[in-house]
Order: C-alpha cells, then structure tokens, then sequence
C-alpha cells in the first residue's frame, strides 16, 4: 500500500477520552496510522461510569461510511460499540463488500458495567457481523454471551469457545483473558486449525478504562499496514502493554483512568 495506511473506526464516543472512538484514534495515529471514524453514538461518560447515551440513526451510520469508502483508500476497519440491531444490520452489510480485514471487538459492557448493548441485538450481532470478522476480540464475559455458556476458566475452555465462535463465521478469535484473577493476562489467539497463546503480565494500575478498544484498534492498525492476524495481534498487545504501563501514574478522573495512549511522547515541559 502507497502512502500512510488508512484505518477506518465504527464506534461510539467517550466524551472524557480515554475509550472508544478517541481512543481509537489515538491509537492510529501512536501506530503511524491514519485515522477515519464513523461515529454510532454519542455518550455522557467519565471515568467512573456512563450517564447518557444518544444513537446515531442507522441511515445516518450508513452515509459516513459511504462518505469515507467513497473517497478514503480503507485498509482494515475495527468496530467498537454499536449498540443497536438496526446499526449493527447496516455495518454488516457495507462490510460485506470490503475487501480489507475487519476486526470486531464486540462491545457489550463498559468496564463500569453499564450495558452498552440492546439485548436483540446481539443475536443480530451473531448472525450478520461475526461473518464478515476477519478477527472478533471478545473477553471472557463477551464470549461467554455469544456461545450461551458459562465465562470460560481455562486455556481449555477459552480455545473451546473461540472455535465455536469460528463456527458463527469469524475466520479468527482473540479471546481475552484479562478477566482472570492472579499475576498472568494471557490472551488466546483461535485459528481455525490451532490456538496461538499471547502471554502477558498483569500490570498493577487502576487505569483500565478503554483497554478494549486499544487493543482492538492496535490490531486494526498493523492490518492496515499489512502485517499478518498472528504478528498484529502480538503487536497490538505488545503496545497496549506498554500503554498500560505508562498509563500507572497518569492522573485522569476519579474512577478508573485510561492508559498512555501517547507514551512515546514527551508530555510539555512547564515554563
């Protein structure tokens, strides 16, 4: 690909910054990545929950992504929070005539808890997007909601419900692990023929806000450039690590704080 490579986001918006379409963006753009968003709604929200919450008319999500497939040479695309059946009917379908991989991360509840979901659409979300997935990023919970079981508690389970998601469509599962207690943060990647383990450190921080969104937008970019699902994926939780690290003394809200999307940069020296 000539050029920046494009990444396109489908998600809501935080308005204090730290999770969906922004962190998004800044994350493109830590990974040399340029940048494009359709916004699917807009949210009241802080780091210590979600307030309000207004969607974005289905036929509206539909023209900014005509708007950008239009004119932008798209190389990956990630979607974030839908939230509703119709919106989810409409992205599944343009996605349908991409040829670029797509990476969703299907987005049910805020870390907070707040539901960010309707409850029917995660049967349309099953049916119509998993199948146009070149990767689905769901955590224990997620995962757990789309094969109807109980939130996985081994490697064992993880691979188990990963492959059954491939069964849904999704040519590749990333099934995050970070829902488990103790030191380790090991994701499993589910290929259709094996599983590819992605170790991790937990690391000791109360600023976890968006890490879904980061990770899953990290992917994105590095499919964007062309890397393979395997070498994105250990990318991806190569940077969200490290942003997870820098984020530890970040000074962000009152409740759960984002991390260091922009680490690499020098914060501005006072006068």
């Amino acid at each position: 690909m000539a050029g920046r490579p494009i990444a396109l986001t489908i998600a809501g918006s935080d308005s204090s910054g730290g999770a969906g379409i922004q962190a998004d963006l800044k994350t493109f753009s830590a990974l040399g990545v340029y940048g494009a968003s359709v916004l699917t709604a807009l949210t009241a929200q802080n780091t210590r929950g979600v307030q309000a919450v207004e969607m974005m008319s289905a036929g509206f999500v539909a023209a900014q992504m005509a708007s950008v497939f239009d004119d932008l040479d798209v190389g990956a695309v990630k979607t974030g929070m839908l939230g509703t059946a119709e919106i989810i009917s409409v992205v599944a379908a343009r996605l349908k005539g991409f040829a670029g991989p797509a990476v969703v991360d299907p987005v049910m509840v805020a870390t907070s808890g707040d539901m960010l979901i309707q409850e029917d659409a995660v049967s349309v979300l099953k049916r119509e997007l998993i199948p146009v997935a070149r990767l689905i990023t769901p955590n224990l919970d997620e995962a757990a909601k789309l094969t109807g079981q109980a939130a996985a508690t081994s490697i064992e389970e993880m691979s188990a419900q990963g492959r059954e998601i491939i069964a849904q469509g999704a040519q590749a599962v990333l099934m995050k692990g970070g829902h488990f207690g103790g030191e380790r943060a090991d994701d499993l990647l589910v290929l259709p023929d094996r599983h590819v383990l992605i170790e991790g450190r937990r690391i000791a921080t109360e600023n976890t806000h968006g890490t879904g969104c980061t990770l899953s937008a990290a992917i994105a970019s590095h499919l964007a450039a062309g890397l393979d699902i395997e070498s994105s994926v250990l990318r991806a939780k190569a940077y969200l690590s490290a942003a997870l690290a820098g984020g530890v003394l970040l000074d962000v809200g009152q409740g759960a704080g984002p991390v260091d999307h922009l680490f690499r940069i020098e914060p501005p020296k006072g006068a």
